[in-house]
């Protein structure tokens, strides 16, 4: 069961079918990366803890899988030139700290990041989808830049996806990595504590492909041809409605409510 949960939420050396999921639409990418078929892994060992927490190889292999997994995901993303594959990179990775959490019994840590993340991890997917559909679906972030004045919304949705991502203070995911990392700096055994060191380091790699992609897609000196740039816009407000309302405000002011409800479970 626990073997299932790791391959479903592509874990560490369980992950090989994720850049094939990249293949499919942005719309179903998001389904599966932000609030379905990825986190349905993590939510399963959750589940379940009751069954493995007294199993004294599963509390090691646990925590252990979740931190390599956040390290090894960072690593790979931070490479990656793919806008779609950067960001899936960068779910492996926060399901990494979620099984890093569960392995040390911070159980509603680890749900509190499961479910904000499906916020602002939805909220910059589909926000990359209309980016990568306005610029003729070109994926490759060396190949765009430029494009912050022709998609302003599109910009301000990223820029929240990826403050909310990097753990920017105010922001929903600030709160909710905050406790798992809280979790291992109180932990008093030595291996939960080489285990902190290793789940920190992805923490500042995040930052680094975050920055990356937004710097090289908006802000750096457009790379396309004319006539693509020319063709960039936004798209009809019937998407951007949900983006703006489901998506973008949670992101933003979803943390601090799910903190208060965590802190009262401790």
């Amino acid at each position: 069961m626990i073997i299932a949960g790791l391959t479903k939420s592509a874990q560490w050396l369980f992950s090989g079918w994720l850049t094939d999921a990249m293949a499919a639409p942005t719309p179903v990418s998001a389904l599966l990366h932000a609030a379905t078929m990825v986190t349905a892994g993590n939510f399963l060992v959750l589940r379940v803890c009751t069954l493995w927490t007294y199993s004294l190889c599963l509390n090691y292999l646990i925590p252990s899988a979740g931190a390599f997994t956040a390290l090894s995901a960072g690593i790979t993303g931070s490479i990656q030139s793919d806008k779609k594959k950067i960001i899936a990179y960068s779910t492996t990775g926060q399901l990494g700290n979620m099984l890093f959490s569960c392995g040390l019994s911070n159980y509603s840590g680890a749900m509190f990041h499961l479910f904000s993340h499906g916020f602002f991890k939805a909220l910059l997917f589909l926000a990359a989808g209309g980016a990568i559909h306005s610029l003729g679906y070109e994926q490759d972030i060396y190949k765009i830049g430029g494009i912050n004045k022709s998609l302003p919304l599109g910009y301000i949705f990223i820029l929240i996806g990826s403050l909310s991502l990097i753990g920017i203070p105010f922001y929903t995911g600030n709160y909710s990595k905050d406790l798992i990392i809280h979790a291992s700096d109180y932990s008093y055994v030595w291996s939960d504590l080489f285990l902190n060191w290793i789940s920190n380091i992805p923490i500042l790699l995040t930052t680094l492909y975050s920055t990356k992609l937004l710097y090289l897609v908006f802000i750096k000196e457009a790379r396309a041809n004319k006539s693509t740039i020319l063709k960039v816009g936004e798209g009809s407000k019937l998407t951007l409605f949900p983006l703006i309302i489901a998506l973008g405000i949670p992101s933003i002011g979803l943390g601090y409510l799910g903190t208060m409800i965590c802190s009262s479970s401790f």
